[in-house]
């Protein structure tokens, strides 16, 4: 499990391209055969990926965490963004189609993931944040999520949003997790940007097209910097960086945070004009 450390404002005004994406862009989430962590301790969140093809594999814990087992005090949100899977919490198997969402509770021991044919792997995608309380482990599929369309085709933001771990959907500690789903012509996700210092974010870029990307911006409003960000790379937000990105086609992205509140209406607006 990697390490990342934070960065102040100061010291993001002073990277290069390689400074920035080494503190900032998870480029492997998915490996065969593997699962795939970084913590982060911006809100002390976890973030990788579990990609099982030829056998089923185990959530492990780790000497930074100073647990018996992963979520001895943490909680965990999976969404599949790969071939339909199944994800087995002490004992209990969750069939997760393809959007699909576990939030697994603190306190279970045993994480096993599989995937139902080698030839379409299964991708889950994880999230992971400290924890004081269990909640119950819930499974929703996208229907469930409470879809929300916004933007518009003449501002080239026009996006549906699926919300699974918030207050009014999956009940957590502090973990915030969903989707959005980019339509047809339109590029810019989360414009106009906004920052929440309550709250560090984490977007996954997903369903970009191969010979696509997406510019993906971040920093302060009136210093921002960008990251060139292909399909199934992840970008670690502060709390005081906008999160924006648009796209060289259309692509999908979850947004996943932890922090102070699981407000998901907690944003402080940035105006365009301020942007530098």
């Amino acid at each position: 499990m990697q390490i990342r450390y934070e960065s102040s404002p100061r010291e993001v005004e002073r990277m290069n391209t390689s400074e920035l994406r080494e503190n900032f862009l998870v480029e492997t989430v998915f490996s065969d055969d593997a699962v795939e962590l970084v913590y982060s301790h911006y809100e002390r969140l976890i973030v990788g990926g579990a990609k099982p093809v030829s056998r089923a594999l185990t959530l492990p814990t780790y000497d930074a965490l100073k647990s018996d087992f992963f979520l001895e005090r943490r909680e965990i949100g999976i969404i599949n963004v790969g071939g339909k899977g199944k994800v087995i919490t002490d004992g209990t198997a969750w069939e997760l189609d393809k959007l699909s969402c576990l939030y697994v509770s603190r306190g279970t021991e045993k994480v096993q993931f599989e995937s139902a044919d080698a030839a379409n792997p299964a991708l889950f995608y994880l999230l992971s944040t400290p924890a004081h309380k269990e909640y119950p482990t819930t499974l929703y599929t996208k229907e469930q999520a409470l879809p929300m369309t916004i933007g518009a085709p003449e501002t080239s933001n026009h996006r549906t949003v699926y919300k699974y771990i918030h207050a009014d959907g999956i009940d957590s500690c502090q973990l915030v997790m969903g989707l959005t789903i980019l339509h047809n012509g339109s590029i810019w996700n989360t414009m106009p940007p906004h920052v929440h210092d309550r709250r560090a974010e984490i977007y996954l870029y997903f369903d970009v097209n191969e010979h696509h990307g997406v510019m993906h911006f971040m920093g302060k409003p009136d210093e921002t910097r960008h990251m060139w960000v292909r399909n199934h790379q992840a970008i670690i937000s502060p709390p005081w960086s906008i999160h924006s990105g648009a796209g060289s086609a259309s692509y999908s992205f979850i947004w996943g945070m932890g922090g102070e509140n699981k407000d998901y209406t907690d944003m402080d607006f940035v105006d365009l004009n301020g942007l530098r």
